[in-house]
């Protein structure tokens, strides 16, 4: 039974438009205690509402609740409304209040009429941190504690990057362990506690501590299987440390139908996806195709519209794509004689396809290998809706860097990729690798460390 805050405790939260925005689920993220919306956060929603994006999405879900609310209950949003955690839903409509700061500018303004009503909120309750404004917007934060008002960032659904789980774990085991595994590529686990499903070990003989063995956990938690060395590589791409070996053995694996590698730039994360994809598509044909996407965000101001058909428009938020396609032919191709075939007929031929994430939605994708690069930029929602699309023998592969982020919406602790790593760690059918170590340079190593 979860234990309840008395009522002489439970805490008035003034819930701000960019949290709503995030997350239309935060109004019953706050237990038993109340939440205020002050009215002109609603008519903030609805000037998103009919926006195309994930925020318009959002804006529309938070009026639909709030309307099922208002439909349930039968009495106005003002009086305020139970919530089914035990908490209250209150809409106030900002009557009676005196904003005397010199600073505050027009009354109208948003941000302003919420701190004046958080603020009566505060001298009513008269008691510190009890009333607490929620919001995603830093100088809000920095306005509420200012005037003497609680403020907090939301947290809910946050997962602190720091604390990530890294998909790798280092073991000191028994030669015995070690021979049975050479022998037979599979052994019982001797580790008394359960290891997550699919975890890669680096395997430490505890007699002769400098053999080394790259292993990873079965399905069941309970057994040791030794990665398998690509020794010809894998369309030309050959792994060149640890942590990319680990993430080809689980991209390799038909067994395992979500892969998230997370990993800073140069460090061969989307390479690795695309060749392994190419290997399963093109050649053992376990996939129909290839599918490659990827959110668009520019990096930087904007260029404006772009001339010529959907191809030409979606050639430059896709060459990163190409680029790595095109160096992936190019090595598969070093040191024989003969042409290479270019990724033109590879899409002429079905068995690679490149398109943006602005269509998936209302989409299933069955027997399809589906690498979704800088996953970073999409909200969990998002992640969510991806992942929903997934058809009968489909393999989804989530690639990109959480301290890269160009969607304003989400920061390192909040976006779809960390989220699906945290909530995915532990599924027999999920793998997880993060790579440390860049490969692309010594230049980009340097700059990746340095800058």
């Amino acid at each position: 039974m979860i234990a309840r805050a008395p009522s002489s405790q439970r805490k008035t939260y003034v819930v701000d438009t960019n949290v709503l925005l995030h997350d239309p689920n935060a109004i019953f993220a706050f237990e038993e205690h109340e939440v205020v919306l002050p009215i002109v956060i609603i008519e903030e929603v609805d000037r998103f509402k009919k926006d195309l994006t994930e925020v318009g999405r959002n804006a529309r879900q938070i009026s639909r609740f709030l309307d099922e609310l208002r439909l349930d209950h039968g009495i106005p949003l003002s009086q305020g409304v139970p919530l089914d955690g035990g908490g209250s839903l209150r809409v106030d409509l900002c009557e009676n209040l005196e904003i005397t700061w010199s600073w505050a500018g027009p009354k109208s303004r948003v941000d302003n009429l919420l701190l004046a009503v958080a603020d009566q909120l505060n001298r009513k309750a008269g008691q510190v941190g009890l009333v607490v404004v929620v919001t995603k917007d830093t100088n809000l934060r920095i306005k509420a504690n200012a005037l003497g008002i609680r403020a907090e960032d939301y947290e809910h659904g946050k997962v602190e990057v720091d604390e990530l789980y890294t998909g790798q774990n280092e073991l000191t085991v028994s030669s015995e362990l070690l021979d049975s595994l050479f022998a037979d590529g599979e052994a019982p686990s001797e580790h008394a506690e359960p290891l997550a499903a699919n975890e890669c070990l680096v395997l430490r003989n505890g007699e002769r501590p400098t053999q080394t063995v790259l292993a990873r956990v079965g399905a069941d938690r309970s057994s040791i299987q030794m990665v398998k060395r690509v020794k010809e590589g894998v369309w030309g791409i050959h792994p060149r440390n640890k942590e990319q070996y680990f993430a080809l053995d689980l991209l390799l694996d038909d067994s395992i139908k979500l892969v998230t590698l997370v990993g800073k730039a140069g460090t061969g994360k989307t390479l690795l996806a695309i060749a392994a994809g190419l290997a399963k598509s093109a050649d053992e044909r376990v996939y129909h195709r290839l599918l490659v996407s990827r959110p668009i965000f520019p990096l930087g101001k904007d260029i404006g519209f772009l001339p010529g058909d959907i191809e030409d428009k979606l050639n430059p938020w896709m060459k990163p794509v190409y680029d790595n396609v095109e160096f992936i032919l190019d090595s598969r191709v070093s040191g024989r004689s003969g042409k290479n075939r270019g990724y033109e007929e590879l899409i002429s031929q079905g068995l690679l396809e490149i398109e943006p994430l602005t269509y998936i939605r209302g989409r299933s994708i069955p027997h399809q290998y589906l690498v979704v690069d800088e996953a970073q930029n999409l909200t969990p929602h998002e992640i969510k809706t991806i992942i929903t699309r997934a058809g009968e023998g489909t393999k989804i592969v989530l690639t990109g860097d959480p301290y890269q982020i160009d969607n304003p919406y989400v920061d390192s602790t909040s976006n779809g990729l960390v989220y699906v790593v945290q909530k995915f760690r532990d599924q027999a059918i999920a793998g997880h690798v993060s790579l440390s170590k860049g490969e692309r340079s010594d230049l980009a190593e340097l700059a990746a460390e340095l800058l």
